[in-house]
């Protein structure tokens, strides 16, 4: 077991909002919803799948929406705590944890936010170690767990707790749903033993999250070989440096859906393309997919190697893209039904991403 402080809260939102792949939501919110709740509580407990019986129940909490949404909608904080009562109610028991359903944007640090008000530890693990835009993208849907029951709630005092056949329809009622609420709500889903977390649980994610922030504070420090290391660590490769020329951004069907288009510094002719779908999920240059679901794609600005969401991007930016391959948790049977690049629509095979 360990504990989160208050110093550590920076470098951990740093891995988050990088490894976000553009989406998840600004995680500077739910920083400051995170501050809060240490300075009220104390120190967050983090504890791993090892430390809980196996019998422990446990489940996510997590934003639902899309992120240019988010922005101008700021949760109010309640809904979270609203959202997971109304699970509990409907399990007919409390939980003894949150585990956070991503470790990528808000919804790395709401969990930490929420466990502390509810007085309950926060698990180091997950279910994807990035950030994917739908409920049954997911290592717990590829280990059998159940999304459902899950619950939604808004900040208005909104709630419904419901159940359903597969993942992939929990995700259609719940963005239904949301979209009705205002396009930005609380979410408690997956409700699971930890001996089934066990199985299909992402374990470490916190930690990881926490080291790659480390690693990238550091390049922005302009440390000696900082760079090496950071690569090193994340297994990742820098596929493209340019300036954004172009940028299609539309909020529809209830996420933040585009395209933005990449010149090359050294070599104008060359472009790089990336899809968008609330996260940036498919990198293609020249008819070729360079990076494809799950490996993630990340876009740093080239000065300040700060991590730029897709709410954020603008034209005329100076970049620099990153391709990291994903966690060894989605590497099992059925993966790229789930999470492959025609899940999300795209006439594309997986490429496995090569340093």
């Amino acid at each position: 077991m360990r504990q989160l402080a208050l110093d550590a809260l920076d470098q951990l939102t740093l891995g988050a909002t990088l490894l976000a792949n553009g989406g998840g939501g600004d995680p500077f919110i739910a920083k400051l919803m995170v501050e809060q709740a240490i300075i009220d509580n104390g120190p967050i407990e983090i504890v791993g799948l090892e430390d809980l019986p196996d019998d422990a129940m446990i489940a996510t909490v997590a934003v639902i929406g899309a992120p240019t949404v988010i922005i101008e909608k700021i949760p109010s904080g309640r809904e979270f705590i609203e959202a997971v009562r109304a699970l509990e109610s409907y399990l007919g028991r409390k939980l003894d944890a949150i585990i956070p359903v991503e470790v990528g944007g808000m919804n790395t640090l709401v969990p930490l936010a929420v466990a502390s008000e509810i007085g309950i530890p926060c698990v180091d693990a997950d279910g994807m170690r990035r950030a994917f835009p739908q409920i049954e993208m997911t290592t717990f849907t590829l280990g059998g767990i159940s999304a459902s029951p899950m619950s939604l709630a808004d900040e208005k005092g909104n709630k419904l707790a419901f159940e359903t056949i597969s993942n992939q329809v929990s995700e259609k009622l719940a963005r239904g749903s949301a979209m009705m609420l205002g396009l930005t709500n609380a979410l408690a889903s997956y409700p699971m033993t930890v001996a089934q977390a066990k199985d299909a649980a992402i374990p470490g994610s916190l930690t990881y999250c926490h080291e790659v922030g480390g690693l990238l504070h550091a390049v922005q420090s302009h440390e000696e070989g900082a760079w090496e290391r950071f690569l090193d660590f994340t297994e990742g490769v820098i596929i493209f440096e340019g300036k954004i020329i172009d940028l299609d951004r539309r909020t529809t069907t209830g996420f933040a859906r585009g395209t933005v288009v990449v010149e090359a510094f050294a070599d104008p002719s060359r472009t790089l393309q990336i899809e968008i779908q609330n996260e940036l999920l498919l990198a293609v240059e020249d008819g070729r997919p360079v990076v494809t679901p799950p490996d993630l794609i990340c876009m740093l600005d080239h000065e300040t190697s700060e991590p730029i969401t897709t709410e954020a991007l603008a034209y005329g930016q100076r970049v620099r893209v990153l391709g990291i391959p994903c966690a060894e948790g989605w590497k099992r049977d059925g993966m790229l039904d789930i999470v492959g690049p025609a899940a999300f629509g795209y006439d594309a095979d997986y490429t496995p991403l090569k340093g």
